[in-house]
């Protein structure tokens, strides 16, 4: 009996029709599936090879139930799965952990059956689930950082709770630029503690290259530019955990396909919430207005959003031996050698600028970003 024709088969097995459109290429579900997965683990194929010999490097993936980490959850789930059926090596292994969203931001989104799926769907795996204020249990200096980061204008009470204590020190901040990227900076810095005392090598984000060339546009107009060689690049952070970005080749357009072919992804994903047409401009943060930039470019020239977070990633860190670090962010303060960061002017009136770097001084209260 001859075979059944295919009216438009994929135009990689060309067993099967096409389902998907991936960079001009039709594909069907299992060869986009694998097409991705290719992306991915190529960028992850350093740690297979050093873990053929010894233990598996431990990484660290922060989930926040958005499609980017979630997908690469996915991911490296289904290629362990996959090895470990064939009897091959692993080389690295890795543990989840989830802040819990509600900390964060007051979305009234529950997430709760979210997390009940993604323990169910992935229960060979090491799953954690903390709040935001927990940094004051993992960063037991951050108290001091806070203090004198607001100063007069916040008055940091220890006998509150950790909660209250974090809320207090948000609100003390005024504009939203200024307190995303606080946050940023902090929820960096507990994710790194985390995994420094859960024996993490290296943390891996679920930043696509939409998210990477949104981040490198806000940071340099914040005046974090010295700092894109860890937020947005492949390499070694300050705190000494590497910071893997396995997404940076795949677009969220491509991300959104791979879980819409994935049944179980749609119980964990928390889907976007589109942006609201009638929020002024000025009550944006500029990462908010990045994102929405390179999220409209990147659908009409997708190319050139790529260039962006590439030309970011090809940029060296400072080399610069016991020069002073910010105290919040740990990027170079002033204009030392191998920094291209710019010196605060007011450091000689106040002398908590010094411990501070540019980016973080504007984000300061008082300060106008």
């Amino acid at each position: 009996m001859p075979a059944k024709e295919l009216s438009k088969s994929c135009m990689e097995c060309k067993d099967a029709e096409f389902d998907l459109i991936a960079r001009k290429r039709q594909l069907c579900s299992s060869c986009f599936r694998r097409f991705i997965a290719h992306k991915v683990q190529s960028r992850l194929s350093v740690y297979r090879a050093f873990g053929l010999d010894g233990p598996k490097t431990q990484l660290l993936l922060p989930v926040s139930f958005g499609v980017s980490s979630s997908v690469l959850l996915h991911i490296l789930n289904t290629d362990r799965q996959h090895r470990l059926d064939n009897g091959r090596p692993l080389g690295y292994d890795f543990k989840i952990l989830i802040i819990e969203p509600s900390t964060v931001a007051a979305t009234g989104v529950p997430f709760d059956k979210n997390y009940e799926a993604l323990e169910k769907n992935f229960p060979m795996h090491t799953i954690s689930r903390i709040p935001f204020h927990s940094i004051f249990d993992y960063v037991p200096e951050v108290e001091d950082i806070m203090q004198e980061y607001a100063g007069s204008k916040f008055t940091d009470d220890s006998t509150r709770s950790n909660e209250d204590r974090l809320a207090a020190f948000r609100a003390s901040i005024s504009t939203p630029t200024s307190r995303a990227d606080v946050d940023t900076v902090l929820l960096t810095r507990l994710i790194v503690e985390f995994a420094k005392k859960s024996g993490c090598e290296s943390v891996i984000w679920g930043d696509s290259d939409s998210r990477l060339a949104a981040k490198a546009l806000a940071g340099v107009a914040k005046g974090r530019g010295a700092s894109l060689t860890w937020q947005v690049s492949d390499g070694m952070s300050p705190w000494g955990v590497r910071f893997e970005y396995p997404l940076r080749d795949l677009y969220k357009a491509e991300l959104l396909q791979y879980a819409s072919v994935c049944a179980e992804l749609s119980d964990i994903v928390i889907p976007d919430q589109p942006p609201s047409e009638n929020v002024l401009t000025k009550n944006l943060s500029i990462d908010e207005l990045m994102l929405r930039y390179v999220q409209n470019q990147g659908a009409k020239y997708p190319g050139v959003m790529a260039n962006v977070a590439r030309t970011a990633n090809k940029l060296n860190p400072s080399t610069s031996d016991n020069a002073p670090t910010c105290a919040l962010c740990a990027s170079l303060v002033g204009n030392v050698q191998g920094n291209s960061g710019v010196t605060v002017a007011n450091q000689a009136e106040d002398n908590h600028s010094s411990q501070f770097c540019y980016g973080c001084m504007r984000s300061r209260p008082g300060e106008l970003c």
